[in-house]
């Protein structure tokens, strides 16, 4: 699998290296371009394909947790990790930060 993601688009791009120099006077330029273009072609085709394959798996994801909620009329419980609480940078005046300093000085 590796190959054919990786192996093929890299072999396409030797190649165009290859015609660059190798060619005869003036087609080395095209020869270039052509198998450059083509194995990043074959690489943007293959990413384009993982990203689709990855919908399938959050669709199927989701899909299950549907039928736990028909099944137990809860939503199953999250399974991404906790994330840490988000905190601004000091000195960063806010709405409820104005309004504490306002009823700490009798205003």
């Amino acid at each position: 699998m590796g190959f054919v993601r990786y192996g093929i688009p890299a072999l396409l791009v030797l190649a165009g290296v290859v015609c660059l120099f190798a060619a005869p006077e003036g087609s080395g330029a095209e020869g270039f371009a052509l198998f450059t273009g083509a194995g990043l072609s074959v690489l943007l085709l293959n990413a384009l394909f993982r990203i689709g394959v990855s919908g399938d798996a959050e669709r199927d994801r989701e899909d299950r947790a549907r039928e736990h909620f028909a099944e137990h009329g809860t939503w199953p419980a999250d399974e991404r990790p906790a994330r840490r609480p988000w905190r601004q940078p000091e000195n960063i005046a806010t709405p409820e930060s104005e309004a504490a300093e306002r009823r700490r000085s009798g205003n």
